[in-house]
């Protein structure tokens, strides 16, 4: 039998139930890619990140929803780096995660629990509103935006929160960008005590109805948001039941996501010795 160690992480959440539930599993190598989808599928949340240690402080990245994997996850980035510091006795000033199709990701522990990431900021372009969109969305949005996902922009976070979009519907649309089609963010200026920003994250293409907590959004919410307000931005993700803060700040052609983590599982997880 192979066994892997296993820690379930709530990313962008400072106690359990909140934000978005990542698994993150230390390998030595990569398994096949069907035995790690395998995997993810049999984990069952948003996403699951597999590490391996190359070098103090540079760990090699990927990540899997349930159904794909992906070419960026903010949250099991965030996860990652909770679970070298707070778990495999990391004690470095940054972790360097080299990924595939992101290129350099950068993490930082600015206090026991708290994290900055250093991440790209996507390339963003203002596109026309189309009614098929703006049907299945259920409502139509005051800007849309092109770029790895698609971005609808609202007047306010009630706006926001209201939305119950056909998500079948969306499944079939988007821009094509780097990931795949139906994943849409919506976002709305402003929210409950400070927040700068109100957003959510329909990603029925990456086979996830909604996410929770999403830092890759972030990243276009940032490249959109950013050049108008030229600030750090405080945001809430407004999944119903959970919610998460993050803080976003555009650096030049970098986006600084920052947020918690908490670990809620620790343990392993065992594997048939033939799927090693």
């Amino acid at each position: 039998m192979t066994v892997i160690p296993f820690y379930q992480i709530d990313a962008f959440a400072t106690q359990p139930f909140e934000g978005n539930q990542a698994c993150i599993m230390p390998l030595e190598a990569f398994l096949p890619d069907e035995t790690l989808q395998a995997i993810a599928a049999e984990n069952n949340v948003a996403e699951t990140a597999f590490i391996i240690e190359k070098s103090p402080g540079t760990f090699a990245l990927r990540w899997f929803t349930p159904m794909v994997e992906v070419p960026l996850c903010g949250h099991a980035t965030l996860a990652s780096a909770h679970a070298i510091y707070q778990h495999m006795g990391f004690d470095g000033e940054e972790i360097t995660f080299e990924t595939v199709q992101s290129g350099k990701l950068m993490v930082k522990q600015t206090a026991p629990g708290r994290y900055e990431m250093d991440f790209p900021a996507p390339g963003v372009s203002q596109i026309e509103i189309t009614e098929e969109v703006a049907a299945a969305l259920g409502a139509w949005p005051l800007e849309a935006w092109g770029g790895p996902f698609y971005g609808a922009v609202f007047a306010t976070p009630e706006d926001i929160e209201a939305l119950e979009p056909d998500l079948a519907e969306l499944k079939q649309l988007g821009v094509g960008g780097s990931w795949e089609r139906g994943n849409f963010g919506c976002v709305a200026p402003g929210g409950a005590g400070d927040v700068d920003l109100t957003s959510r994250f329909f990603a029925p293409g990456s086979g996830i109805d909604e996410d929770p907590a999403t830092g890759s959004w972030h990243c276009m919410i940032a490249a959109i948001m950013g050049p108008r307000l030229k600030r750090p931005l405080d945001c809430y993700q407004a999944y119903p039941g959970r919610g998460a803060r993050i803080q976003i700040e555009l650096a030049g052609d970098r986006v600084k996501l920052r947020g918690a983590a908490v670990t809620v599982i620790e343990g392993s997880f065992t594997l048939p010795q033939q799927e090693a």
